[in-house]
């Protein structure tokens, strides 16, 4: 729970300190401008703030490694992901697509906070405690905000924590360690496909470097 709020409140900060040059810029994910991400974080708080208020009777289904399946790597063509781009656009001005980020990301890291960790909430057909799910989320946001910075230079990286805590679950999603030469950082960029190996690096992933990208879903 607490590094959910860490790495929430740190993507926060970063898309708040942006400036309308920044949204015009690439990010980290393919074909998507950074104001696109901030409308998906948006659409991101929204799913977290309707998980937190769908309660559920059952067993839990998944936990906060489960809950992530391995999906092939986008390709433009899903519906949502066409869709992003239209509805970032669509605000015109960027100063009304970070005050509805920081409008609905200020609920959604209430809600997080005031949530029982013990309670079983459910989503995408799954059931899992409010603490895993949250736990999950930590991924979610310390990737973003990796990719909100990829052409960003002089922007605030992922708190130390929230790296390595996303690291841990992409190897346990992976069902092995990363090389320990390989920073956090580098281990999710490399690992979740989001920059290719170097040939160094291919080297010391060994049978690894044949298994990559994990693209999560």
């Amino acid at each position: 729970m607490d590094l959910f709020s860490r790495s929430w409140t740190a993507l926060r900060t970063a898309v708040g300190e942006l400036t309308d040059q920044d949204m015009e810029r690439p990010s980290g994910c393919a074909g998507w401008l950074v104001r696109d991400l901030v409308c998906h974080l948006i659409i991101d708080a929204q799913d977290v703030l309707i998980t937190l208020v769908t309660p559920a009777d059952g067993e839990p289904t998944v936990d906060a490694t489960t809950y992530w399946e391995l999906v092939e790597p986008p390709t433009g063509d899903d519906p949502l992901d066409a869709l992003i781009p239209r509805l970032a656009a669509a605000y015109g001005e960027p100063r009304l697509l970070k005050f509805h980020f920081d409008d609905v990301g200020s609920a959604a890291g209430r809600a997080a906070e005031l949530a029982d960790p013990e309670v079983r909430v459910s989503t995408r057909d799954e059931v899992l405690t409010v603490g895993d799910y949250l736990s999950a989320y930590v991924m979610e946001w310390t990737l973003h905000h990796l990719d909100l910075i990829a052409h960003l230079p002089s922007a605030a990286e992922p708190p130390a924590e929230t790296l390595a805590a996303a690291r841990g679950s992409l190897e346990k999603i992976a069902g092995a360690p990363f090389p320990v030469s390989f920073s956090d950082k580098d281990t999710l960029l490399v690992g979740t496909g989001r920059r290719r190996p170097t040939d160094a690096e291919v080297t010391a992933l060994g049978e690894l470097a044949a298994r990559i990208p994990f693209v999560l879903g």
